[in-house]
């Protein structure tokens, strides 16, 4: 080979090397003559720290080995035709649509993220609605107002409003002497919240209160002031909750301009 031919082979070679491109598209392994590109070691390297987990040489390892055992079940399939098989071809196009649909969902709240301001404004809002106390409450649920008026009869006789609590309707609480523990108001269907706010400490409602579950007898055993948790102990939540809105927002706004026939 001439001097020229051989600078120009090396210069062929020197950019090959040299391009990034081809960097990253270095294998990884060769699994029966076929590469696993150093790329997708590198992909799943990043997904398992995203998770929490350490980049080591150990974990690079065991990705690898994986990838490896993964592109050998492949291949098998390849030879018995399991990816020819319609049922298999449909799980296929299902696992696709997830995956785009995902990369859709991701794409939508990078262009539309949560502001902290609207987050801060969720805080205040959810603040408002549980207020500043909470209540340790006792119930007693039964079908109909008449038994609901004989529970509060056999009360006004000095009856034990735990032992009474053992015929709700709600068992799991009347199992505890009708105790639903400490709670806010806002956790109540509005009924049952604004009969609870009328008593005081030690007081049992003298009237049924209905609510869509049947007739309550409702006692307030004790309250205290709630200390609501600082916003950013519970920001995950607010940012998780407003995400789920705004995805149900974009998804109803596609059915809206849709055509569905």
């Amino acid at each position: 080979m001439s001097n020229t031919k051989k600078l120009a082979a090396l210069a062929i070679l020197g950019a090959l090397v040299f391009n990034p491109a081809y960097a990253e598209d270095k294998s990884a392994a060769m699994v029966n003559g076929v590469s696993i590109p150093q790329s997708r070691v590198d992909a799943a390297v990043k997904a398992e720290v995203t998770q929490g987990q350490a980049d080591t040489p150990e974990l690079r390892k065991n990705i690898r080995e994986n990838l490896i055992k993964r592109e050998l079940m492949l291949q098998e399939v390849a030879k018995l035709k399991l990816d020819k098989s319609p049922e298999v071809i449909q799980d296929m196009d299902m696992a696709r649509q997830s995956v785009l649909i995902n990369a859709y969902l991701a794409d939508y709240m990078k262009k539309n993220p949560i502001t902290d301001e609207a987050l801060k404004q969720e805080y205040e809002t959810f603040k408002a609605k549980v207020g500043d106390k909470e209540y340790s409450v006792r119930h007693i649920l039964v079908e109909t107002e008449d038994q609901a008026k004989a529970i509060i009869v056999q009360l006004g006789k000095k009856a034990k409003f735990d032992k009474l609590a053992a015929q709700s309707k709600d068992t799991g609480s009347g199992a505890k002497g009708g105790s639903l523990g400490w709670v806010v108001p806002s956790y109540f269907v509005p009924p049952f919240a604004q009969a609870l706010q009328t008593l005081k400490k030690g007081e049992y409602t003298k009237t049924p209160v209905q609510t869509q579950f049947g007739w309550h007898v409702i006692r307030l055993d004790d309250e205290r002031p709630l200390k609501v948790p600082a916003f950013d102990e519970v920001k995950p939540q607010f940012q998780q909750r407003l995400q789920q809105q705004a995805i149900q927002k974009a998804i109803a706004d596609l059915m809206a301009s849709a055509k569905v026939e």
